[in-house]
């Protein structure tokens, strides 16, 4: 029997470094847990250090888990909006069978702000009193390094050209190598038609020409056939449940349901995925 601890990310399967295919199926079967699980709640203990990286001023936190995560705030700059994101296409990543660090719900208390002698640090706790996100810290882990197999290339591009992530390019490819396993993190740019005052199912054939700088184009085998593996696991029920994650007052300019129209006609008009098909 396999050990499942706290169903944190150490129970995904990826030995692509190996040489060896990543198991998908695994993977989905425990994306699929973890998303029945839902999402874990857990009480900030300590402000370990800050996380000086992107505009969201990322701190890594110790819980009362005892975990150590790294959590972005409410009160950075990017607000509630790049947390929704970060819980939508982390845990739809996680479902089509890609290794992500478990996401769990942070409380923070702006109390914890009294310990810390940086003013930026104290005035950012202060302002994310209540719940925030966290991401299980991966210790050890190093910054991505090529090679990956041609598939798994392709998924990723396809993947993120779904939920329009700009942020996974070669400055920036917010991937890990992490116990030779290739690990997506970071998606609070991605679902970037949620800034507009639009409706997003009107916004859901809007091309994508970000994907062209994507990190992994270049090793990408046909976006098509990508397409073709993981179109149909991404149904009605499953987004439903993902955005039933989301703390109901992080969502500001669309109600939840607009998230699930919006994901649904962006893959049955399959139009992101040509275009990304073109670009590579």
């Amino acid at each position: 029997m396999e050990y499942v601890d706290a169903i944190s990310s150490r129970f995904f399967t990826n030995t692509e470094s190996c040489g060896m295919p990543i198991d998908y199926e695994k993977n989905r079967r425990v994306g699929r847990l973890l998303n029945h699980c839902c999402v874990r709640t857990v009480r900030a203990t300590r402000y370990v250090t800050p996380l000086r990286e992107g505009g969201s001023l990322p701190g890594l936190m110790e819980a009362d888990d005892l975990g150590l995560y790294v959590v972005k705030f409410r009160g950075a700059g990017q607000g509630t909006l790049a947390l929704v994101a970060e819980v939508i296409a982390g845990e739809l990543a996680r479902a089509l069978g890609f290794p992500v660090p478990e996401i769990v719900l942070v409380h923070v208390d702006s109390d914890l702000a009294a310990a810390e002698a940086d003013p930026e640090i104290q005035d950012l706790i202060k302002a994310s009193d209540g719940v925030n996100l966290g991401m299980d810290f991966l210790p050890g882990a190093f910054p991505f390094v090529p090679p990956v197999t041609s598939a798994f290339a392709a998924d990723v591009v396809w993947f993120d050209a779904l939920i329009g992530n700009v942020d996974r390019t070669p400055k920036n490819p917010n991937l890990l190598n992490w116990h030779g396993r290739t690990w997506l993190i970071d998606h609070g740019a991605a679902l970037i038609a949620q800034h507009s005052a639009s409706p997003l199912p009107e916004s859901a054939q809007n091309g994508f020409p970000a994907i062209s700088n994507h990190v992994l184009i270049r090793f990408a085998g046909s976006i098509l056939e990508a397409h073709e593996r993981l179109a149909s696991l991404v149904t009605d029920p499953l987004l439903n449940e993902l955005v039933g994650l989301v703390p109901s007052d992080w969502f500001k300019n669309h109600p939840p349901q607009e998230y699930v129209e919006y994901i649904v006609n962006r893959v049955a008009n399959q139009g992101f995925a040509r275009e990304a098909e073109s670009a590579r």
